[in-house]
């Protein structure tokens, strides 16, 4: 289960984005991470000025605790620009928790011609640039374009490259007041950027002085307060609060749910905490709707397969296309993800059978079964065998894409009797579904024989990007199980 590492990725990077490199310095600015007061890891920025170019460095180093294991997360990212704030090229170097990657980027033309490399050797793509977007220069000189006066209210489009998304946000100018910097009090301005992703928007705090840096910036994560705050070099490279974060990923159950894969469908009761507001989706194998007091009721009852669905697809639905299509993790064009797919399917006709196929097959071919694994893709996972919940996910979708099936990743939550000391309770899992006939199916390789059933509650879906999982940000914690009825 590692939804929350990549919520943290995916959250840190969201708040970078929305314009963490604000001083206009050559200086070094560091800045220490922080979850609910725990310093967990520290940032150092750096913006330099050089043959009319802005080189614009950004350092991360966090360490999130996962029950007995802990795990160091390493983001390096550059962005170089014109003084007039022109996006001319983009790098982004991680390494989570050993699984490590970089990515090199171009705008050329109006695209970005990007290159990228790992442990499973390199590749190369071609992405169109998202119109307007802007990098950390861009940003900065928007933002001192605009000025900080109280009221003001403009839209952007920021670049993220680790995501290679460009995201569209307004930003609104709040009042100035005093604020503590552990224990320095200055005053700083309130700047709210709100993104629109498209699992939903997600709104970011900035604190800023009247050089436009930002000293503060809070990021809402599952009920948690995320913080990066600028610091001393001494106290951000300090040592690191211990922190376990695994039980955030927890929901508890009302009740204990015997023999719940015999079941065929179940009923969920949820109840919003704090005034939230709650929104799930509803697809081929989950309905919700609205009930008294803000609450969902969230019907789960698994589509049943059809068999004769053809194989490969060959219906000309953009969006179904859409779901055969290689992506940054879910590689069904690499060679070894490929031949997986002709081993699990084999000379298999039904599209139905040749699912169920890989389903069993991936979970037999990830040998190592672990939390110790950062975020991998498949075709990481393919050399690997290595890996729980996301990374069975990733690989399982990408062998149905390279077989000719549609697939894609869904994530939410998964009900388990016992993890870790926690018993009947309701975690953050990653499973697979496949398009079959005219209905997408789940499976999951994590739990077979069985796989998917009523016990999963669906959050979303997407590639398996970081990206994807920001919309467990605003529902996970959120919300409570009040009611339960098995069927």
């Amino acid at each position: 289960m590692k939804m929350l590492t990549l919520l943290f990725l995916a959250a840190w990077a969201f708040a970078g984005a929305t314009g963490l490199a604000l001083g206009d310095t050559d200086e070094v600015e560091y800045y220490a991470l922080l979850i609910d007061g725990n310093k967990i890891g520290h940032m150092a920025v750096t913006r330099a000025v050089a043959d009319e170019a802005v080189t614009t460095s950004e350092n991360m180093t966090m360490t999130i605790a996962r029950g007995p294991e802990s795990m160091t997360i390493h983001i390096f990212s550059r962005h170089l620009e014109t003084a007039d704030g022109r996006p001319v090229a983009f790098e982004v170097e991680q390494n989570i928790g050993g699984v490590w990657q970089k990515t090199r980027g171009r705008i050329v033309d109006g695209h970005a011609e990007v290159s990228i490399e790992g442990v499973t050797g390199s590749r190369k793509q071609t992405i169109a640039w998202p119109e307007g977007a802007l990098m950390a220069e861009g940003l900065r000189l928007l933002q001192v374009d605009k000025g900080l006066e109280a009221g003001t209210k403009y839209e952007a489009t920021v670049f993220e490259p680790s995501m290679l998304i460009g995201m569209k946000g307004t930003v609104e100018v709040g009042d100035t007041a005093d604020a503590d910097l552990f224990g320095r009090v200055v005053k700083l301005t309130q700047v709210n950027v709100t993104l629109d992703m498209p699992t939903g928007a997600i709104t970011s705090t900035h604190y800023v002085n009247p050089a436009f840096r930002a000293m503060r910036t809070l990021v809402p994560v599952m009920r948690m307060n995320m913080e990066m705050v600028a610091c001393s070099k001494e106290f951000a490279l300090s040592d690191n609060d211990v922190v376990d974060f695994l039980k955030k990923l927890f929901v508890d159950s009302p009740m204990e749910l015997k023999d719940l894969r015999s079941k065929k469908a179940a009923q969920y009761t949820l109840v919003p905490a704090n005034g939230a507001r709650l929104t799930l989706p509803t697809d081929d194998s989950q309905t919700v709707k609205s009930g008294l007091g803000g609450r969902l009721i969230v019907e789960v009852e698994p589509a049943a397969w059809s068999s004769g669905a053809a194989l490969p697809y060959s219906g000309t639905d953009p969006n179904i296309l859409q779901a055969l299509r290689p992506t940054h993790y879910v590689e069904s064009d690499d060679e070894k993800v490929m031949e997986l797919a002709r081993a699990a399917v084999g000379d298999t006709t039904d599209a139905a059978e040749a699912v169920r196929k890989i389903e069993s097959f991936v979970a037999g071919y990830i040998k190592t079964k672990d939390l110790s694994v950062g975020y991998a893709s498949a075709a990481e996972v393919a050399l690997s065998r290595q890996g729980d919940c996301t990374e069975h996910a990733v690989l399982a979708a990408a062998m149905c894409r390279a077989a000719g099936i549609p697939a894609r990743v869904a994530f939410g939550l998964v009900y388990v009797e016992e993890f870790m000391g926690h018993k009947n309770v309701f975690g953050g899992h990653a499973w697979t579904q496949a398009y079959l006939g005219d209905k997408w199916v789940g499976i999951d390789a994590t739990r077979v024989p069985g796989g998917y059933g009523a016990g999963h509650i669906l959050l979303g879906t997407g590639n398996g990007d970081a990206a994807d999982f920001l919309a467990m940000v605003n529902t996970l914690g959120y919300f409570k199980i009040e009611r339960v009825v098995l069927k």
